[in-house]
């Protein structure tokens, strides 16, 4: 049972990286192609430090950088969160 419940948990893990994965390369390609499609872009700053080329390569940097960092970090915090905090039992109705 208990080989179960670590499998399942694997599993869901998978789900839950391969979804973000696809977010942040999603993410890529759209600023990507909004470089692309628009023609005067304002450089953007990743984090507001550093000054990225208002090019293709850049905006597809800065969009899954971006995006990559901020649901990056909200990913680590719910995993911290509900390893500490799961107190619910395989099977409980409650």
């Amino acid at each position: 049972m208990a080989t179960t419940i670590v499998s399942s948990a694997l599993r869901g893990q998978r789900v839950v990286v391969g979804i973000y994965l696809i977010i942040v390369a999603f993410t890529g390609v759209a600023g990507y192609m909004t470089a692309t499609v628009v023609g005067e872009v304002d450089p953007p700053r990743l984090l507001f430090l550093i000054e990225l080329p208002p090019t293709p390569i850049g905006m597809a940097v800065f969009g899954a950088a971006t995006i990559g960092l901020v649901l990056g970090v909200l990913l680590v915090a719910v995993t911290v969160v509900s390893d500490r905090f799961d107190d619910a039992e395989p099977g409980d109705t409650e």
